[in-house]
């Protein structure tokens, strides 16, 4: 991190200057009025702003809270412990810990030279980078948006060992820089960035942990990968074989980790690609049937309604209308 920066993020603030003089516990008050720890995000950005970053609190231990925002938290030196849900989570430099509304967490006493910065975000900020996602039709982003949101319940926390990736790196510090000093007109920058952000996440998802452990996440990754790659054709008796398990008690992690079955994984990246080819080419219906692994036609126009509200042509014809307003 620039070393201009990482000083100006480390000085004494007021409030950690007060736990230094003496107080051993946090001033609720600054974080909320309520008599339940939920962190309020008017307590902590200025009216009107979407997003806000302040340097973590050091020296205090931070009990057991919620937050009414998504907070993503950015290791610029040192280390910060944290227990989201009941599991301990250990940043290091460079990593970064996105928590969802629903997250419990409790952070440890942070030492002088332990610099982080908290981006405390509003949902709406998210809009610009989740539409930058859009196109990418992948499983995989509709699990980071999913948990991000809350919206699946798999998991209340992202956590990504990414201190290695310079393009990375280099996209949280400009974030840091302009929010953090506050300069003007930066809005739609800051969104673009954090949608740049969200995408090359996407990249790493091999550096990443969840809520669920690191046995969970890996599975998810490697079956989300294969789903990716092999929507035309690919089984859950050759995904077990490749990973070396027992199909039924792959069947079974599957549905317990990520909420569904393989089948239903499958088709809705079958009817991803359908919904992309419909909007982005003008093959014919029957042959996007074909493409995306379908052989029974009538089942995929049953099922294409049953997700969309509409038959195939309805929705090729609808976003033409939409494409040309």
């Amino acid at each position: 991190m620039d070393a201009e920066l990482l000083r100006a993020l480390s000085v004494i603030t007021e409030e950690e200057q007060r736990i230094l003089d003496g107080n051993e516990r946090i001033e609720q008050q600054r974080y909320t009025e309520k008599k339940e720890l939920i962190v309020d995000a008017e307590k902590l950005m200025q009216r009107g702003k979407l997003i806000q970053v302040r340097p973590h609190t050091r020296f205090v231990h931070f009990p057991k809270h919620r937050h009414n925002y998504v907070e993503v938290i950015y290791m610029c030196q040192g280390t910060t412990t944290h227990i989201i849900d009941g599991n301990q989570v250990v940043l290091e430099e460079g990593d970064m810990l996105f928590l969802n509304q629903h997250a419990e967490q409790e952070i440890l006493p942070a030492k002088e030279k332990d610099i982080a910065v908290n981006f405390i975000i509003l949902p709406e900020f998210f809009d610009t980078a989740f539409s930058m996602m859009r196109n990418e039709e992948n499983t995989l982003r509709e699990f980071l948006v999913g948990t991000l949101s809350g919206n699946n319940g798999l998991s209340s926390y992202l956590y990504f060992h990414v201190s290695d990736i310079l393009p990375i790196q280099n996209l949280v510090e400009n974030m840091v820089w302009t929010i953090f000093y506050d300069l003007g007109n930066k809005r739609s920058c800051n969104q673009i960035t954090m949608g740049l952000l969200l995408l090359q996440l996407l990249n790493y998802t091999d550096k990443m942990e969840t809520g669920s452990g690191k046995f969970q996440t890996e599975l998810t990754g490697i079956v989300l990968s294969y789903i990716e790659e092999h929507y035309k054709n690919g089984t859950l008796s050759e995904l077990a074989e490749l990973m070396r398990y027992d199909v039924y008690w792959l069947s079974r992690e599957i549905k317990k980790c990520m909420g569904k079955t393989y089948k239903e994984l499958q088709q809705e990246k079958r009817m991803n690609q359908a919904r992309y080819l419909l909007n982005n080419t003008k093959l014919p219906v029957t042959d996007i049937i074909e493409s995306i692994g379908y052989d029974n036609t009538s089942y995929f126009y049953r099922k294409f309604k049953e997700k969309y509200g509409m038959s195939p042509k309805e929705y090729r014809e609808h976003g033409k209308k939409m494409s040309d307003k």
